[in-house]
């Protein structure tokens, strides 16, 4: 793994504990010498991240969509910071510069852009791992609601097993090094 691509919101939330969440990804990104890949923005748990990587030595690659610059305050503090186009070209970038793709608690554009991840996982065109730092319990509901979609016909077994999980950031790392995309014989008819 040399660079990570995190999800996260654009807002703090809140409780406390995600911004620690946070701050403790940071550690073990550095740590392990992995590189941040985020949406590049300064404010809420995406700034606490970066600057958290940031301070503590590590590298880190921002993506930004032109029109979001100002509402999202792009972070000029960055190792890196792409300016594109559309959100089509930043979740493209993110996933080209990435080694695998992490989600901690955030809103409908972290949901999004995790799901991206599994769907292009799913359909063979990266065979990165895809994870959830799971603060709180707070991704207990999105596995029930896989658990639901893999019991009623529309989610095969091997692709529920995609989205890897852990509240240790040490973990979840860990369960990323181990990673094997899952191997389908035949595509379901």
């Amino acid at each position: 793994m040399r660079r990570i691509c995190v999800y996260c919101g654009s807002s703090p939330g809140e409780n406390g504990l995600y911004t620690q969440a946070a701050e403790d990804l940071a550690d073990v990104l550095v740590g392990n010498g992995i590189e941040l890949v985020y949406g590049g923005a300064s404010k809420g748990t995406m700034g606490i991240l970066a600057d958290a990587v940031l301070e503590r030595g590590g590298a880190v690659h921002g993506v930004i969509p032109r029109m979001l610059e100002e509402k999202e305050i792009a972070h000029t503090g960055l190792t890196q910071l792409h300016v594109v186009a559309s959100m089509h070209e930043r979740k493209s970038m993110m996933a080209a510069l990435s080694d695998g793709f992490i989600a901690l608690p955030g809103g409908f554009g972290t949901l999004e852009e995790l799901i991206e991840m599994l769907t292009w996982g799913q359909l063979r065109f990266h065979d990165k791992p895809s994870g959830v730092l799971n603060v709180l319990g707070y991704f207990d509901k999105l596995f029930e609601f896989l658990d639901h979609m893999h019991k009623e016909g529309f989610l095969r077994a091997e692709n529920r097993a995609m989205l890897l999980y852990d509240d240790d950031p040490a973990g979840l790392i860990l369960q990323f090094e181990r990673y094997t995309a899952p191997h389908i014989e035949k595509w379901p008819d």
